[in-house]
């Protein structure tokens, strides 16, 4: 009986290691294009001997000078296009988090004929991909002017967003009905409700959705290609682009040092919030 005891804390050790050696591996897997990208951008790495890569420039195999040539190419204007890139990020996730919040609100907690059938509409629209719409977004965006700004990438966002608006919902169901009593017993209408008491509650939340729609943009690429015209406007992901074509050879140091420059602010801004965009995304949906 002792031993059976005995064995049972050894056995369930065995386990815990077994499942943290299985998670480490597929974390390292994860992670493998990652390495690679820095190893290769820093010269640790050079694959292109083992698999016939070409284009390699003079600073290969030189730790800073792929960084220090990505910025200051004057071909591929990288400052520029990270400055491009944060406009449209901050109009676009402003616009998503305020516009999908007054829906969400809507959706949530004002009782309204035909509410069901309009929030199942709004979610059908999640099923329609971006090239089905694309065309005729080009014809209308071109109709008003827009065509060659930024205006077609940060503009709709103020109009909300499917997913942002069902994710901001289903938080805000959550949220104890005996609040929205008590601050109409006190004279709230829904404007200082929406303001005073959901909102502050729902900061994981909002959180999660602008940190969804700034990724979304940051690595947005078929919508910069097709409503930007001019090379001044481009946007990183179109930056990154150019690396592929560049003097008709592709240089894959400086192209693994611009991803990694790419990559490097979104994984960043993810471990700093990653607590609360976890909290966020796991309270969401736990009822309604």
């Amino acid at each position: 009986m002792n031993q059976a005891h005995a064995s049972n804390p050894a056995r369930t050790t065995a386990l815990r290691v077994l499942l943290y050696a299985m998670l480490g591996l597929v974390a390292l897997t994860a992670f493998l294009p990652i390495i690679y990208m820095v190893g290769f951008s820093t010269g640790v790495a050079d694959p292109t001997a083992s698999f016939g890569l070409g284009g390699l420039s003079e600073t290969a195999g030189r730790t800073v000078d792929n960084y220090h040539a990505v910025i200051t190419d004057e071909n591929t204007d990288m400052p520029l296009y990270l400055r491009n890139t944060l406009i449209i990020a901050i109009l676009g996730v402003g616009g998503t988090v305020i516009s999908s919040a007054i829906v969400a609100y809507g959706f949530s907690r004002v009782r309204w004929r035909g509410r069901g059938v309009a929030f199942m509409t709004m979610l059908a629209t999640m099923m329609i991909p971006f090239p089905v719409v694309m065309v005729p977004l080009f014809v209308m965006f071109r109709e008003v002017g827009w065509i060659g700004t930024f205006a077609p990438l940060w503009v709709p966002a103020w109009f909300g967003n499917a997913f942002s608006i069902f994710l901001l919902r289903q938080f805000f169901m959550t949220i104890p009905r005996e609040l929205d009593d008590a601050a109409r017993i006190d004279g709230c209408g829904h404007l200082r409700n929406f303001l005073y008491i959901i909102l502050p509650l729902s900061k994981p939340a909002l959180l999660v959705v602008a940190l969804l729609h700034f990724m979304f943009v940051w690595n947005d690429f078929l919508g910069p290609l097709v409503f930007l015209t001019h090379r001044d406007q481009f946007t990183l992901a179109l930056g990154l682009q150019l690396y592929l074509s560049k003097l008709g050879q592709t240089p894959w140091n400086l192209l693994m040092a611009a991803t990694a420059i790419m990559t490097a602010p979104v994984l960043l801004l993810f471990f700093i919030a990653q607590r609360t965009f976890v909290e966020g995304i796991s309270t969401a949906g736990t009822k309604g």
